[in-house]
């Protein structure tokens, strides 16, 4: 039974990634607050897919954590391809920073460039690379939207555990704002390279906010230790 609703779920997901595709393609000469209001719908329909079909609620906890400063950003633990949609419900239009070869897919990268996404050449000295993170400063300043990333640099499976990646600090450095840490189990849900998705509860948990003014490398662990910490308790 639970393999017909994961299988009815994939069908459904992606028959609504590309409905919506196309019902957003007019936003495209719109001012970008129409593009960003398409995902916001997109994360809402997959948190309805999720729990009226694959039967997998969303339960979203510490959002009050959001509202402590009124600019900051977020660094989210990464397990499965549904957090990048569905974190657009709570947050309110983040920018993301993605791989520079998502920008080249019709329509979706056409939507990534819309809403001001930041690519990065990954693994590699280039160019383009050496103005990141004046990029992330910039875009920060002028659309005042919180920024999301993934210091894990991958999406992991739930229990794994890897180093997050130092450029999490530098970002945290140069922005010079709150971070808000992301604890979730996605994983358990939609596992990295598994085709089979599971019932349980999809669990959220944004944690206490990170001041600025700590050295990097001090704010990088307690980055790490606060996350790690908070995914064994939603275990």
């Amino acid at each position: 039974m639970q393999a017909i609703r994961s299988l009815l779920f994939t069908i459904l997901f992606y028959l609504t990634l590309i409905l919506v595709f196309i019902i957003a393609i007019p936003t495209l000469i719109l001012p970008s607050k129409a593009t960003l209001i398409c995902g916001k719908l997109l994360a809402h329909i997959i948190i309805f897919l999720l729990k009226y079909i694959l039967g997998a609620k969303v339960t979203f906890s510490g959002i009050e954590n959001l509202k402590k400063n009124e600019r900051f950003f977020v660094a989210s633990a990464h397990q499965s391809l549904i957090e990048t949609f569905i974190l657009q419900a709570p947050l309110q239009y983040p920018i993301f920073i993605l791989k520079k070869e998502l920008l080249k897919i019709p329509l979706f990268g056409w939507y990534l460039k819309k809403i001001g996404s930041i690519d990065i050449t990954r693994d590699t000295t280039t160019k383009d690379n050496l103005n990141f993170f004046e990029k992330i400063q910039n875009n920060i300043k002028i659309n005042k939207r919180p920024l999301l990333i993934f210091p894990q640099g991958t999406r992991l499976k739930f229990g794994e555990r890897l180093p997050f990646k130092k450029g999490a600090a530098r970002i945290y450095e140069v922005l010079n704002l709150p971070c808000v840490p992301v604890a979730l189990n996605t994983g358990k849900v939609w596992p990295k390279g598994g085709f089979l998705k599971n019932n349980s509860e999809i669990k959220i948990s944004f944690l206490e906010p990170i001041e600025p003014g700590k050295n990097k490398d001090v704010f990088l662990k307690d980055l790490e230790d606060k996350i790690y910490t908070a995914i064994d308790e939603l275990d």
